[in-house]
């Protein structure tokens, strides 16, 4: 049966690995978890009852002494590891893919790029957003051209959590990668810079609202495209009404939509892609309003599919392909990210 698949290692199992990584990994017919990196008794459990056959490793060093029957190594750990986890496996001969943020600094993943590139490796960054229903729908009304010459992007991540649940990415300090900005923001500045291209001039506002964390919980960039459209980007943990999804304006026409893409609560509620039933789809009552003034109407909206991820990582393995994202647009992330935080100052609380 493994004689078909490739062997994926997921260095990692806590929230991004084993909800988002691994389920996907084992989505696609042509990748198998092979092994798990985790020192917890709990997920090592966790991820033996969830992928019969993996094997469970305490730490990534001792994956990479052993890491024959390994064809790609998933980096899903905490940001401030990304970097040095995914140069040790490319030291070791092997493929890599790196959750988001690529690294806490855009010198560190220009290093691992450079890695990647002398040791004739393919490496990409897990920008899964790409593949969100909304994005898709977007894309697809720019690429008919529905929306004429796009004037103004608004692009949302809100949450309302006026209390830390704790962990990390809240009670981190930024510069070990914690923060909505490098967070959630890896995911909006990504989606702006695919759909619009270079910047050439950056705005940003970070804050700390809630008492006792370390870093920004609330923030916003604003963002002027080389094209001549307007990106805006808003972040935040303390939100009590939550703003659209995406509101795009157009030369002719508009396009706004309203909640967040259900694959990320479908993998959280344990669905699979694979469980027979409709993936990444939305009900009517969902859809975006489409059109200009009086003439709006409802349309459909696009099948989210993060799926196309691994499968497109497959073929950059197995066909020569590219692979899904160029690790080099993940730097240019970062990049922005850091000169956000520059411009805005410290966040006070």
């Amino acid at each position: 049966m493994y004689m078909d698949q490739l062997g994926v290692a997921v260095v990692g199992y806590g929230l991004a690995g084993s909800v988002f990584h691994a389920p996907l990994i084992a989505a696609d017919p042509r990748l198998r978890v092979a092994a798990v990196v985790t020192s917890s008794q709990e997920r090592a459990e966790q991820a033996q009852a969830e992928h019969p056959g993996a094997r469970v490793w305490p730490s990534a060093d001792a994956l990479f002494a052993e890491a024959d029957d390994i064809d790609l190594a998933v980096i899903a750990t905490p940001n401030r590891s990304h970097a040095p986890l995914a140069l040790q496996a490319l030291a070791a001969g092997l493929p890599v893919v790196v959750d988001k943020p690529f690294a806490v600094t855009s010198a560190d993943a220009d290093e691992v790029v450079t890695a990647a590139e002398r040791a004739g490796l393919p490496l990409s960054v897990f920008q899964n957003r790409r593949w969100d229903n909304d994005f898709l729908t977007v894309r697809g009304l720019m690429d008919a051209g529905e929306l004429g010459e796009i004037r103004r992007f608004e692009s949302r991540f809100e949450r309302w959590r006026p209390t830390p649940k704790g962990g990390w990415r809240e009670l981190g300090e930024a510069e070990a990668g914690a923060g909505i900005l490098f967070d959630l923001g890896s995911h909006l500045v990504d989606q702006a810079l695919t759909l619009f291209g270079p910047v050439t001039e950056l705005y940003a506002e970070l804050d700390r609202r809630r008492p006792g964390v370390q870093a920004d919980d609330d923030a916003f960039i604003a963002l002027t495209h080389a094209s001549g459209t307007r990106s805006q980007l808003w972040m935040s943990a303390v939100a009590p009404q939550l703003g659209p999804r995406m509101r795009v304006l157009g030369s002719t026409n508009a396009y706004t939509v309203f909640g967040l893409d259900p694959q990320e609560d479908a993998l959280r509620a344990g669905r699979r892609p694979v469980d027979g039933k409709q993936w990444g789809t939305v009900r009517p009552d969902k859809w975006g309003t489409f059109g200009a003034g009086d003439d709006l109407r409802t349309i459909p909206t696009v099948p989210g599919d993060y799926p196309a991820f691994y499968a497109g990582m497959a073929a950059a393995l197995l066909d020569d392909a590219p692979v899904p994202v160029d690790p080099r647009d993940a730097v240019e992330t970062l990049r922005i990210l850091e000169y956000a935080r520059h411009v805005a100052g410290p966040a006070e609380p």
